[in-house]
C-alpha cells in the first residue's frame, strides 16, 4: 500500500537531497578538520613554518646517507691535518666553515637537529601526556583535586624554569635521556591548565549531560565527548611547546648541562664559538640561525594552527 508524505516530508526530502547534490558538486565534507586545513593553507606563513620544519626533519633523517660522506664526520677531527682545515671561513668545500678542531660546522648543525628535533618532540610528548591526566582530573572533578593539582602547578611554574631543569638534571645525571625527561616533567603545569580551562568550557554542554544520563563512565565522557571538543587548544599549544623546549635544551648544552660532547648540540656549538666571536664568528652564527629559524618555523605553524582551529573564523 502506497503511503502519500505530507508537504513537510516532501520540503525535508527536497532540503535533504539539495543538500547531498551540493556536498557531492563539492566533492567535500565540511568538517572542523577540513575547514581548518583549508584555512591553513591560506595562511602563508604557516606553510613556510611547515616547509622549514619538513626540510629540517628530512635532513636530519637522511643525514648518514650523504652528509659524512661530503662534509666529513661531526664529531671526529684529524690531528694531522687540523692545522690547515681548523677556522676555516665559509666556502664552496665548507659552505658553513669549520671550527678549532678543524670538524666541518655544517654537518655538525645538520647532526645537531637531531638533538634539538628530538628533546622537542619527546619532551613535548611528556609534558603534554602529563598536563592532559592532571588537566582531566582538575578540569572534570573539580574540587579536591582541583586544588592539589593547580595548587601543585602553582609551586612549579614559581620557579624559573631553566634553573628548575638544571637543578633536576643535577640529581638525575647528565644524559640526552635525561634532557628531554626533565624537560618533559617539568613542563606540564601549562599545558594541564589549558586543558583544564577547555574542560570547565565542554563539561557544562548538554550532550556531555546526556552521555552522563546514559551512564556512560567518566573516562568515556572525557575520551569520547570532551577530549575531541578541547584537542584544538592542546594542538595550539602543544606545537609552540616544541619551539621552547628546543630552546631550553640549546640553553642546558650552552650552560654544559645539556648533551655530553662530542655529540653535536646547537647550544654546546654556540657555547665553543663564544671563545672565537671575533676571529671566527660563523662558529655561533651558524647554529645560532639554526636554532631561530626552527623555533621560529614552530611558532609561525603554532600561530597558523591557532587561526585555523579558531571556530569562530568563517571562510569569506
Amino acid at each position: 500500500m502506497n503511503q502519500t508524505n505530507s508537504p513537510v516530508q516532501q520540503q525535508e526530502a527536497a532540503a535533504k537531497a539539495e543538500t547531498k547534490s551540493a556536498s557531492k558538486a563539492s566533492g567535500k565534507s565540511r568538517t572542523l578538520w577540513s575547514d581548518a586545513f583549508k584555512r591553513l593553507k591560506k595562511n602563508k606563513l604557516a606553510v613556510i613554518g611547515i616547509c622549514w620544519i619538513v626540510f629540517v626533519v628530512l635532513v636530519a633523517l637522511t643525514a648518514d646517507l650523504w652528509a659524512q660522506q661530503w662534509l666529513g664526520s661531526p664529531t671526529a677531527s684529524d690531528s694531522t691535518t687540523m692545522a690547515t682545515t681548523s677556522l676555516l671561513a665559509p666556502c664552496a668545500e665548507h659552505p658553513f666553515g669549520t671550527d678549532s678542531l678543524g670538524r666541518d660546522i655544517l654537518v655538525r648543525v645538520i647532526y645537531g637537529a637531531r638533538v634539538s628535533l628530538s628533546v622537542g618532540i619527546l619532551a613535548t610528548a611528556i609534558s603534554t601526556a602529563i598536563g592532559l591526566v592532571m588537566g582531566a582530573l582538575a578540569g572534570f572533578y573539580g574540587g579536591i583535586w582541583d586544588t592539589i593539582i593547580m595548587r601543585a602547578a602553582d609551586i612549579f611554574l614559581a620557579f624559573p624554569y631553566v634553573l628548575f631543569v638544571v637543578s633536576l638534571i643535577a640529581v638525575i645525571g647528565r644524559s640526552l635521556t635525561n634532557v628531554f625527561v626533565a624537560i618533559g616533567i617539568l613542563g606540564w603545569p601549562s599545558i594541564a591548565r589549558v586543558f583544564r580551562s577547555a574542560i570547565l568550557t565542554v563539561k557544562e554542554n548538554d550532550y556531555v549531560d546526556a552521555a552522563r544520563a546514559m551512564g556512560a563512565s567518566d573516562v568515556r565522557i572525557i575520551a569520547r565527548h570532551i577530549f575531541p571538543n578541547s584537542v584544538a587548544s592542546i594542538v595550539v599549544y602543544a606545537t609552540m611547546n616544541i619551539g621552547g623546549a628546543i630552546l631550553t635544551e640549546s640553553s642546558l648544552s650552552f650552560l654544559g648541562m645539556g648533551v655530553i660532547p662530542p655529540t653535536p648540540s646547537w647550544g654546546s656549538m654556540i657555547q665553543d664559538g663564544q671563545t672565537y666571536l671575533m676571529t671566527a664568528p660563523w662558529m655561533m652564527i651558524m647554529p645560532g640561525l639554526a636554532i631561530l629559524t626552527t623555533v621560529l618555523a614552530f611558532t609561525l605553524l603554532g600561530d597558523g594552527l591557532r587561526d585555523a582551529l579558531d571556530v569562530k573564523m568563517k571562510d569569506a
